[in-house]
């Protein structure tokens, strides 16, 4: 059986203002496996903060059970708080202090000794290619530099599990990609990512399991392929080497329309979610007519159609 890192149910949470109350989380349930990345995504407004502030013990729930890294949210906040790590959206480095010392006041705060500080510190600023920055202020840092720091500071104390608010806001492609590299190696090494971001994108390329949080409801979740097979507008493009194959196919198969993309006209889309039985029964009726296509793929809608489509947002999402 499969451990979890985070085990939510009923997650509950409300404000009160002049309107009166204001329910943020209405009965979440979550469940994240140890050594994977869980990406919670939602517009404005959400409740995705709010999530990963009572998960981080910042916040209590109004009710609901929570499990963190084995220990219980309600009972047992200080256990929680010694197995995780948060990285904020915005970046908590001193600018003042140079990496390394950065590093060294971190390795104060977790109560290291000095010679184990002085170990951390080397390690991370070699892990997070900072050593020949290390005796240089942070604040000559560049955006990417400075996130690496940020989320180096958060490692000194070897978490098990890292809440990562959007941690990439800002930075350029590069850098933005350096830093997927790097949550792709913490959890090869067994750390568990709970990620939030307003980049879909960053959702598809590193997330196991997504979920989709909307007004305090979660109102999807599975992988990625998954979500997207939840609306319409997935095909299967079949190309083919000349008219009559395609005249054939279309016979055969009773659906789809010549791509108007092609100049050819050479493609037949086929309206399909893109899973496996689908696919297979596909070329199984073209296969006993005898025709077989020159080229096959398959297209299912992006993150941003599932979330335009299931929230009825704009595309960009942010706290």
């Amino acid at each position: 059986m499969t451990n979890l890192a985070i085990a939510a149910t009923g997650l509950r949470k409300s404000y009160r203002d002049k309107n009166g109350e204001k329910v943020v989380l209405d009965g979440v349930d979550l469940a994240v496996p140890e050594g994977t990345i869980f990406s919670l995504l939602g517009p404005n407004g959400a409740g995705k903060t709010t999530t990963v502030q009572i998960l981080s013990t910042l916040i209590g729930a109004d009710g609901g059970t929570v499990q963190v890294a084995g220990h219980d949210l309600a009972r047992q906040p200080d256990d929680v708080r010694g197995a995780i790590g948060v990285t904020g959206q915005y970046s908590a480095v001193d600018k003042l202090l140079t990496g390394e010392e950065n590093l060294l006041l971190m390795a104060d705060l977790k109560h290291l000794s000095r010679k184990d500080g002085k170990r951390k510190a080397a390690e991370l600023l070699e892990r997070f290619d900072l050593v020949d920055a290390a005796r240089k202020p942070a604040g000559t840092y560049s955006g990417g530099m400075q996130r690496r720091l940020d989320l180096a500071m958060t490692l000194v104390g070897d978490p098990r599990l890292i809440f990562l608010d959007e941690p990439t806001t800002g930075l350029d492609p590069r850098s933005r990609r350096s830093m997927w590299q790097i949550v792709r190696e913490l959890v090869a090494s067994g750390v568990t990512i709970f990620l939030t971001t307003q980049y879909l994108e960053e959702a598809d390329q590193l997330a196991d399991r997504i979920a989709l949080l909307d007004h305090g409801r979660l109102i999807a979740e599975g992988t990625a392929d998954e979500l997207k097979r939840l609306i319409p507008g997935g095909h299967v493009s079949l190309r083919f080497a000349d008219d009559n194959a395609l005249k054939n196919a279309l016979g055969v198969l009773g659906r789809g329309f010549v791509d108007p993309s092609d100049d050819d006209r050479l493609t037949l889309q086929v309206p399909s979610d893109g899973d496996v039985a689908s696919l297979r029964e596909l070329l199984t009726q073209l296969d006993a007519a005898g025709i077989e296509p020159a080229h096959l793929s398959v297209h299912t809608p992006d993150l941003d159609d599932v979330f335009l489509t299931l929230t009825g947002q704009k595309q960009e999402i942010t706290r």
